[in-house]
């Protein structure tokens, strides 16, 4: 959870026990899987087991108050995890209508994989009890009724001027199928924003993920309250 250091550590503060992934074959690294995206929802399923069984602390791990948090894939991810069902035939309608887009010119690049044949089902969890989903990936997929089994609370956030998702193809699509979820708006953001500030560092060999659209770290001071505060009222 490098990307939300900042967000792991303020629920961390809170009292919560969190825990991340690294998604096999999906990292900024090795993209050879990125497009066998069905398989995400399981792997988190596997991390879940994995803490309330295997993991030595286990007994800090309450089974019944788990939350999920998830950014821009891993948005995809949690959507799909909580009970959705993408169609992920219409990736490539998409892509021919918007060969433009981050995620179909994602796919043409350097180390991507290709589509495979048939997708993985989707592993579900009923353990998870409220989620929280930022930039969701692939929203389009999710037409017309793929969130239809989703009942358990939900976050939503969007950036108002995502350049890597924009609407109203991914997050926009989310809302329409989720009515109920608490949705939040950023004004003047862009995708990357909702990533940790970065430092110096890391602006100077990532400055596409580092650009200086809003006071980022002013926005993460109320975006991880707001999750603080959305975890502790759904995982009473």
């Amino acid at each position: 959870m490098i990307d939300h250091y900042d967000t792991a550590r303020a629920l961390a503060q809170a009292g919560f026990v969190v825990a991340s992934i690294t998604h096999t074959g999906d990292t900024r690294g090795d993209r050879s899987r990125a497009m066998r995206i069905t398989e995400r929802p399981g792997q988190l399923i596997r991390l879940i087991d994995y803490m309330t069984t295997g993991w030595s602390g286990h007994g800090a791990v309450d089974p019944k108050r788990i939350g999920a948090f998830g950014f821009s894939s891993g948005g995809f991810t949690v959507l799909g995890a909580i009970g959705g069902e993408p169609d992920l035939t219409l990736f490539a309608r998409h892509c021919a209508e918007h060969p433009h887009f981050f995620d179909c010119a994602q796919q043409r690049g350097p180390g991507a994989s290709a589509a495979p044949a048939t997708f993985a089902p989707v592993a579900h969890d009923a353990r998870i009890r409220s989620a929280v989903v930022v930039a969701p990936a692939l929203g389009f997929a999710f037409e017309p009724s793929g969130l239809k089994s989703v009942s358990i609370p939900v976050q939503l956030w969007r950036a108002e001027w995502d350049t890597v998702l924009p609407q109203p193809y991914y997050a926009e699509v989310v809302h329409r199928l989720l009515p109920k979820a608490e949705y939040r708006v950023v004004p003047g953001a862009d995708h990357f924003d909702f990533m940790a500030p970065c430092s110096d560092a890391l602006a100077k060999v990532a400055p596409s993920i580092c650009t200086k659209t809003i006071d980022r770290t002013a926005l993460h001071r109320r975006f991880n309250a707001a999750i603080v505060r959305y975890f502790k009222k759904t995982l009473h």
